[in-house]
């Protein structure tokens, strides 16, 4: 929403760290906006909708968990992107993308990663995904790597870019 007044984007959210996070995702090109999430979802107070995130931030457990979620929109062919809904599925691939997504994401943003990766997700694994992303074991790169989203340290040199967790682009646009 904007303010008739001025050109400034009004947020519909009042937790600082969920409207700067909430911004990203739409800088990135992912749909958000303020709703309610009645259903019982992953993570609670995020809806995926048709290739936007709904976001009840009263239901909100943890900020970084928008990361994840856009995140699993992000690695989608933006044929699935628009026609997801509620559940991103069960593939794995797309899950350790997801994944790998956040962290950059918020290493970019410059929040301590261990706000996605908090106690409470990723099935009591989240000790161990921060302890691989700060050794440099990247899960999942090979496969960003391969769609053109971020690159390895060989290949970043030989393009004269970041290396992940620098992103080379934000949303899959392919399949």
């Amino acid at each position: 929403m904007t303010d008739s007044n001025t050109s400034l984007q009004v947020s519909a959210f009042g937790d600082p760290l969920v409207c700067r996070i909430v911004d990203f995702i739409r800088e990135v090109g992912i749909e958000v906006r303020a709703g309610k999430v009645v259903d019982a979802t992953p993570c609670p107070g995020i809806l995926l909708a048709r290739g936007a995130l709904v976001v009840e931030e009263a239901r909100l457990s943890f900020p970084g968990d928008l990361l994840h979620e856009a995140g699993h929109l992000a690695v989608m062919t933006p044929d699935r992107r628009r026609a997801m809904h509620r559940d991103a599925g069960a593939d794995p691939a797309e899950e350790m993308m997801a994944i790998a997504w956040s962290y950059a994401a918020a290493l970019h943003l410059g929040i301590d990663p261990a706000i996605v990766f908090h106690a409470g997700g990723y099935r009591g694994g989240s000790t161990a995904l921060l302890e691989n992303f700060r050794e440099g074991r990247y899960l999942a790169l090979p496969t960003l790597q391969w769609l053109g989203m971020a690159y390895d340290k060989k290949r970043a040199a030989e393009a004269g870019v970041a290396p992940f967790p620098a992103m080379r682009r934000w949303l899959r646009e392919a399949a």
